[in-house]
Protein backbone atom coordinates (compact mmCIF):
# COMPACT_ATOMS: atom_id res chain seq x y z
CA UNK A 1 0.00 0.00 0.00
CA UNK A 2 1.09 3.57 -0.78
CA UNK A 3 2.08 5.61 1.75
CA UNK A 4 -0.16 9.00 1.26
CA UNK A 5 1.84 11.23 2.63
CA UNK A 6 5.04 10.42 1.07
CA UNK A 7 5.75 13.33 -1.60
CA UNK A 8 6.81 11.75 -5.08
CA UNK A 9 7.26 15.06 -7.06
CA UNK A 10 9.34 18.20 -6.46
CA UNK A 11 8.19 21.73 -5.92
CA UNK A 12 9.57 22.56 -9.19
CA UNK A 13 8.02 19.63 -10.48
CA UNK A 14 4.28 20.63 -9.84
CA UNK A 15 4.83 24.11 -10.54
CA UNK A 16 6.59 23.12 -13.99
CA UNK A 17 3.81 20.59 -14.75
CA UNK A 18 0.98 23.35 -13.78
CA UNK A 19 2.75 25.67 -16.28
CA UNK A 20 3.07 23.06 -19.22
CA UNK A 21 -0.87 22.17 -18.49
CA UNK A 22 -1.90 26.44 -18.58
CA UNK A 23 0.17 25.75 -21.76
CA UNK A 24 -1.01 22.81 -23.36
CA UNK A 25 -3.72 24.49 -25.86
CA UNK A 26 -2.75 26.70 -29.21
CA UNK A 27 -5.18 29.35 -27.85
CA UNK A 28 -3.51 29.53 -24.78
CA UNK A 29 -0.16 29.95 -26.17
CA UNK A 30 -1.30 32.53 -28.82
CA UNK A 31 -2.83 34.99 -25.29
CA UNK A 32 0.71 34.30 -23.93
CA UNK A 33 2.68 35.31 -27.27
CA UNK A 34 0.08 38.56 -27.38
CA UNK A 35 0.48 39.19 -24.16
CA UNK A 36 4.22 39.14 -24.47
CA UNK A 37 4.29 40.97 -27.56
CA UNK A 38 2.82 43.73 -25.47
CA UNK A 39 4.54 43.34 -22.09
CA UNK A 40 4.56 47.42 -21.55
CA UNK A 41 0.98 47.40 -21.29
CA UNK A 42 -1.54 44.92 -20.33
CA UNK A 43 -4.26 44.35 -23.34
CA UNK A 44 -8.17 43.92 -22.77
CA UNK A 45 -9.73 40.72 -23.83
CA UNK A 46 -11.79 42.27 -26.83
CA UNK A 47 -8.17 42.86 -28.13
CA UNK A 48 -7.27 39.42 -28.09
CA UNK A 49 -11.37 38.96 -29.21
CA UNK A 50 -10.58 40.40 -32.63
CA UNK A 51 -7.48 38.47 -33.38
CA UNK A 52 -8.84 34.86 -32.92
CA UNK A 53 -11.47 33.05 -34.62
CA UNK A 54 -13.19 32.13 -30.93
CA UNK A 55 -16.10 32.71 -29.11
CA UNK A 56 -15.39 35.59 -26.41
CA UNK A 57 -16.98 32.71 -23.72
CA UNK A 58 -14.11 30.48 -25.26
CA UNK A 59 -11.49 33.18 -24.92
CA UNK A 60 -12.74 33.55 -21.27
CA UNK A 61 -12.14 30.42 -20.43
CA UNK A 62 -8.68 30.08 -21.70
CA UNK A 63 -8.11 33.26 -19.68
CA UNK A 64 -9.13 32.00 -16.55
CA UNK A 65 -6.81 29.13 -16.67
CA UNK A 66 -3.91 31.27 -17.93
CA UNK A 67 -4.88 33.47 -14.37
CA UNK A 68 -5.23 30.61 -12.27
CA UNK A 69 -1.90 28.94 -13.29
CA UNK A 70 -0.29 32.13 -12.64
CA UNK A 71 1.19 33.41 -15.88
CA UNK A 72 -1.03 36.10 -16.44
CA UNK A 73 -3.00 38.72 -14.61
CA UNK A 74 -6.05 40.61 -14.62
CA UNK A 75 -7.45 43.68 -13.87
CA UNK A 76 -11.67 43.93 -13.94
CA UNK A 77 -13.32 47.44 -14.70
CA UNK A 78 -16.33 46.77 -15.69
CA UNK A 79 -17.43 46.29 -18.35
CA UNK A 80 -13.81 45.80 -19.32
CA UNK A 81 -11.08 43.12 -18.64
CA UNK A 82 -7.65 43.97 -18.49
CA UNK A 83 -4.96 41.40 -18.93
CA UNK A 84 -1.41 41.30 -18.67
CA UNK A 85 1.56 38.62 -17.80
CA UNK A 86 2.28 38.38 -14.68
CA UNK A 87 6.42 38.99 -14.57
CA UNK A 88 7.35 37.07 -11.54
CA UNK A 89 5.93 33.52 -12.52
CA UNK A 90 6.82 34.50 -16.38
CA UNK A 91 10.38 34.39 -15.22
CA UNK A 92 9.96 31.24 -12.85
CA UNK A 93 7.87 29.39 -15.84
CA UNK A 94 10.80 30.02 -17.91
CA UNK A 95 13.80 29.51 -15.19
CA UNK A 96 12.35 25.73 -14.80
CA UNK A 97 11.37 24.91 -18.61
CA UNK A 98 15.39 26.04 -19.62
CA UNK A 99 17.02 24.05 -16.34
CA UNK A 100 14.50 21.30 -17.71
CA UNK A 101 15.33 21.38 -21.23
CA UNK A 102 18.76 21.14 -20.45
CA UNK A 103 18.91 18.16 -18.49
Amino acid sequence: MKNPKKKYFSDDQERLAGYAKAMSHPVRVFILDFLVSNMDKCCYSGDMAEELPIARSTLSEHLRVLKNAGLIQGEINPPFIKYCINRENWEEAKALFMAFFKR
